[in-house]
């Protein structure tokens, strides 16, 4: 039992951690709450039994069996705390993992801490965060009312923060030594907090695993306020509220049930779930913030996993047809209209899409899904390689790539699908029961995968203790330098290896993507 700030909770004790589950750390966001920046929770009184996960946020499954199931649950604003020591005593480090799901699915059970935290001997916490429109919307009636807007995800995090700078000590944590880290969306909003004034001193390292917001995002950089009111508006519109600006259009908006909030949501681009640009919460782009060094300066892991492109050609696979011995695979036609769909218009030059097709020609791959996963995979990479070299010299950087093929894949086995090193792949090596959403299946490890999982829960936890990860298995990791031949990336696989950041650049087309991505 250990006393919060708002009250006592009763965990229980399983596999070596002491687990603290279901802690609400904000009141929930509903009614006049809904749109608003998070509130504390009220103290409660008794013993608020911390024993089981609460529902996770509203949401639509959009990606397979990835996250969901789909809900309308607005009281979502819990946390999970995992200790091997839960005394004030231990002043152990921290690790807050913020989940992915594209700022619009997921949730927090499933990431369970117990090996980071027993093997790694830190203290394990995952938060809940409002998705979809209830955390990415702007409105000009809603953004004139006095308090901050936008990203209310962002402000649902740095809430959480605060939590954990106030009670963590209780579990046996130290305030002073936190490490925020992420997957997939989850690195995008580390990002966000690195670059948030707000979360200035909130957290002393961070970890992207997948999607830091540098470069060639696939969903695009953050979008502008403007931008973000404008599809508020339209939102407004559809839901029946009208094209007003006024308070009666945010009492209107805050009446809709959480249920038409996310069937309009799913319905067009109303959201700005890859952040927005208020001026406050995220006060400027994130590449201008990198590059002028307005961020906060913390060191970093990112990385990416190997075939990143290869899930979304897997959910694409999975919703074309009921049975899975008829799921169609990529086509020919599908590669090419992706190219030419994604970079041959505004803001590339006309020869861009040209350019990528000959560089990534169907002759060279087994498949078309093989030629979109790397076209798409490369990118994102080359990307993140860019943000490294933005940020080496002012922070410590280190660099990596996760290269395990064999990783037990969630999916179906579909016709003619090679899983590779998908997006999300990794997340199961540092939460060994995490195994996508409901519905997905559970493969166990073999041998050689729960050894790769032991170095990268040594590499994770020794960052969060030093901020630095030290050794993985025969190689010292390096601090990432902008010197072509040094050998600075870690590919992280059965027999881990270090590559200069010339020959990586080679292998993944960088300079093809280094030129894209000056538009």
């Amino acid at each position: 039992m250990i006393a919060t700030s708002a009250g006592k909770v009763q965990g229980f004790r399983e596999d070596g951690i002491a687990k603290f589950l279901g802690i609400p750390f904000a009141e929930p966001p509903t009614g006049e709450l809904r749109w608003r920046p998070p509130a504390p929770h009220k103290a409660w009184k008794g013993t608020l039994q911390a024993t089981a996960y609460a529902p996770i946020c509203a949401q639509t499954n959009t990606f397979g069996l990835f996250a969901g199931p789909a809900n309308d649950n607005e009281d979502c604003l819990h946390l999970n705390v995992f200790t091997p020591d839960p005394a004030p005593s231990a002043r152990l480090p921290v690790l807050v993992w913020i989940h992915g799901g594209g700022n619009i699915n997921g949730g927090a059970p499933g990431y369970d801490g117990a090996k980071m935290a027993l093997k790694g001997k830190i203290v394990v916490v995952s938060v809940q965060y409002r998705l979809n429109a209830m955390g990415w919307f702007a409105h000009p009636a809603l953004d004139r009312e006095g308090h901050q807007f936008a990203n209310y995800g962002v402000l649902d995090q740095q809430l959480a923060f605060k939590w954990v700078r106030d009670n963590i000590g209780r579990f046996g944590g130290d305030p002073g030594k936190v490490t925020i880290a992420g997957e997939s969306s989850g690195a995008l909003n580390v990002g966000l907090n690195m670059v948030s004034p707000q979360a200035a001193g909130l957290f002393h390292g961070a970890i992207c695993q997948s999607l830091c917001p540098g470069p060639l995002l696939p969903a695009g950089p953050p979008i502008s306020l403007k931008t973000a009111e404008e599809r508020g508006v339209a939102f407004a519109i559809k839901a029946g509220c009208g094209s007003g600006v006024d308070a009666e259009t945010a009492r209107c908006l805050r009446a809709l049930s959480a249920a038409e909030v996310e069937k309009i949501a799913a319905a067009g681009n109303f959201i700005g779930s890859q952040g927005i640009v208020d001026g406050q919460v995220v006060p400027i782009l994130p590449m201008t913030a990198f590059r002028t060094g307005k961020f906060n300066h913390v060191p970093l892991i990112n990385g990416n996993t190997q075939d990143e492109q290869m899930m979304f050609i897997a959910i694409r696979q999975y919703f074309s047809a009921a049975d899975n011995a008829l799921r169609t695979p990529a086509t020919a036609e599908q590669y090419l209209a992706y190219v030419n769909g994604t970079y041959g218009k505004s803001p590339y030059p006309a020869e861009t899409a040209k350019a990528i097709l000959a560089r990534y020609p169907l002759k060279n791959y087994p498949s078309p899904a093989q030629a979109s996963n790397r076209v798409g995979s490369d990118a994102a990479i080359c990307g993140q390689r860019i943000l490294d070299k933005v940020l080496a010299p002012q922070i410590p950087v280190y660099a990596y790539e996760f290269q395990d093929r064999t990783a037990p894949f969630y999916f179906p086995k579909m016709p003619g699908l090679d899983q590779g090193a998908y997006h999300t792949s990794d997340i199961q090596y540092l939460f060994p029961r995490w195994h996508g959403g409901p519905g997905a299946i559970v493969i166990p490890f073999n041998q050689a995968q729960t050894a790769l999982s032991d170095l990268m829960v040594g590499a994770w936890t020794n960052f969060a203790r030093t901020g630095t990860p030290g050794r993985f298995g025969p190689v010292e990791w390096p601090r990432y330098v902008d010197d072509p031949s040094v050998p600075v990336w870690l590919l992280q696989k059965m027999q881990p290896m270090l590559m200069s950041d010339a020959d990586y650049g080679r292998i993944r087309n960088c300079d093809l993507w280094d030129e894209i991505a000056k538009y």
